[in-house]
């Protein structure tokens, strides 16, 4: 017969760990939301400590912070669905006006151009671009429906940025307080959480317009209309994560494609394709790798790794994780053996 006592332990450890798998089912949709509002609360924290002192009212404070970033995130957010619509039917429309045929037969050696080989694949390439663009204003519909759900996640990262940035202190010493790990350990992580993720935001920062100069250069070398202009443009669009420099060097190599000049947007395609769009695969882990002092391979798999399983996030979340592995093999090598170096010794 099952001893009392023991029955008890199994029940409590059931009842806690089913508890754990139903909050962990209620908190799983907003996770990202929850994450990205923690983070906002991290970067903001400084301009909340500095306005609190002069304020002297943590909720007024934190409420006229969040309040501020929402309506400037709205009116960016507006600013670019708008130009990312009005860009995607312009590029559909200009597309149509270019017979990449007789482009592609221009730019081609004579014997090339008439074969039935390049023929086929020139229109193949044709008919998969018309296809992808296509599918791309299709999603337009879409994209309105999943307004509310986007409203909702909005309000959460608004919520949770409200709370991080008032108790977030009282959060960090709870979850001090409850932590089985060394304090040596604790100062570790927590450096490293903030390492990462200010080297990841300086990335975006620096790549960003560090992409939008090469793109100027470009422009500028192809003879593109308006390149400072265009210049700009990209890099204010380079440092918002997701969009990136393609939003603007995209429609104007097609442009140049409409209006006759052949070799300067193929020289403009090759340019981007290669120089523009891979600084970004450069430039972010080495200075992901600089900050933390971890290797760049590591940095790249995570970031690769993060991006593919939490969107945009996971170029925090993906190199955060890797850092934390091998911070508990470095501090566990250091006593081989030797749990306690990370868990407190609870003897």
């Amino acid at each position: 017969m099952l001893d009392k006592k023991v029955f008890n332990q199994i029940t409590t450890i059931v009842l806690i760990v089913g508890l754990f798998i139903l909050a962990w089912m209620i908190v799983k949709p907003i996770i990202i939301s929850v994450f990205f509002g923690i983070l906002l609360g991290y970067i903001f924290y400084p301009v909340y400590k500095w306005l609190r002192i002069r304020l002297k009212n943590e909720t007024f404070t934190a409420l006229l912070i969040c309040l501020s970033l929402f309506f400037l995130a709205i009116l960016v957010v507006s600013l670019l669905l708008a130009s990312l619509l009005s860009q995607a039917l312009n590029l559909y429309l200009s597309y149509q006006q270019v017979d990449f045929l007789n482009v592609a037969r221009g730019l081609l050696p004579d014997f090339l151009a008439e074969s039935e080989a390049s023929t086929n694949l020139i229109n193949s390439i044709n008919t998969f671009v018309t296809t992808k663009l296509s599918s791309m204003l299709s999603e337009i519909p879409n994209l309105i429906l999943n307004l509310p759900v986007m409203i909702m996640n909005l309000f959460v990262v608004m919520f949770i940025f409200f709370f991080s940035l008032k108790d977030g202190k009282k959060g960090i010493e709870y979850l001090r307080s409850i932590s089985p790990l060394r304090k040596e350990t604790e100062e570790k992580f927590f450096k490293q959480f903030g390492d990462i993720t200010y080297s990841v935001l300086l990335g975006q920062i620096v790549v960003g317009i560090l992409q939008g100069f090469v793109a100027g250069l470009g422009y500028f070398v192809f003879q593109v209309p308006n390149a400072t202009i265009l210049t700009l443009l990209t890099m204010f669009v380079g440092v918002i994560p997701i969009i990136g420099p393609w939003l603007v060097w995209i429609p104007v190599d097609i442009y140049l494609f409409s209006v006759g000049k052949n070799f300067a947007g193929l020289g403009l395609l090759i340019y981007g394709l290669i120089i523009i769009s891979w600084l970004d695969a450069f430039i972010r882990p080495y200075i992901v790798s600089r900050k933390t002092k971890i290797n760049p391979a590591i940095v790249i798999i995570g970031m690769i790794g993060g991006l593919f399983t939490f969107g945009i996030l996971g170029l925090i979340i993906g190199p955060l994780v890797l850092a934390y592995i091998l911070l508990v093999f470095e501090l566990y090598r250091k006593k081989t053996n030797d749990i306690n170096i990370i868990f407190m010794d609870t003897d």
